[in-house]
């Protein structure tokens, strides 16, 4: 059986977190979590399921260079690997995830009190890291 994917939307308040069904197929958001609590966040769950893959957002600028939050994101990434050593990780492109995670609140009937809770947003996000990874390494479109 295969383990399930883990997005994160890593952020230096918070990130969002993301996870696949067990198939790999589905992406939906899980949690937001403060980043100061987030490896004891993943020690948990990867205590309790098996994740086969982390992907990280990579943020990015418009010309394709990493954007000024990089260098956190990479921080994280590195502290990550000391961790959890045999962890594959994945970069993901995470540019306009954020506007794209508002428009579909919007179209799924999200009411505009719980559009504005940056955590929803942030989960959302992670979920379109993470879908957009999937339909990648399962050569969908």
């Amino acid at each position: 059986m295969m383990g399930r994917y883990l997005a994160i939307d890593y952020g230096s308040k918070r990130c969002g977190i993301a996870v696949s069904d067990p198939s790999q197929m589905i992406a939906y958001g899980l949690e937001t979590v403060a980043s100061h609590d987030l490896m004891k966040f993943l020690d948990g769950y990867f205590q309790k399921e098996a994740v086969e893959c982390v992907v990280v957002g990579k943020p990015m600028r418009e010309d394709h260079q990493p954007s000024e939050s990089f260098i956190h994101v990479e921080r994280f990434v590195r502290a990550f690997k000391k961790r959890f050593p045999k962890m594959k990780v994945a970069w993901e492109d995470e540019r306009f995830t954020s506007k794209m995670a508002m428009k579909s609140m919007v179209a799924g009937g999200v009411k505009k009190s719980d559009r504005r809770k940056k955590e929803n947003v942030d989960r959302m996000s992670a979920a379109l890291i993470l879908q957009s990874f999937m339909e990648q390494e399962n050569n969908f479109s």
